[in-house]
């Protein structure tokens, strides 16, 4: 039991120093793969969940991360994010 305390706190803390992104990709992957993995009973479907959960949890944390910015593009067609215009 004690071992499980030790791991879970390690594992917080190391996350507690993570970006808004690294933060919803490491909880969206696990969280993904636990789903995944209780649904299709089987390694495939934990690991196919840990790949979507992850994707999601990134997007969630980068736009977290990112408020009140827009993404534009200039006349070269290049993609830049600047802060979004208030109205």
């Amino acid at each position: 039991m004690m071992k499980k305390i030790v791991l879970v706190g390690a594992l917080v803390g190391a996350l507690a120093s993570c970006t808004a992104t690294e933060q919803g990709t490491a909880i969206g992957a696990g969280t993904g793969a636990i789903i995944g993995g209780a649904v299709s009973n089987s390694w495939g479907g934990a690991a196919v969940g840990a790949v979507a959960g992850g994707l999601a949890g990134a997007l969630i944390g980068h736009s977290v991360e990112h408020r009140g910015y827009c993404v534009y593009r200039d006349r070269y067609g290049r993609r830049y994010e600047a802060r979004c215009p208030r109205y």
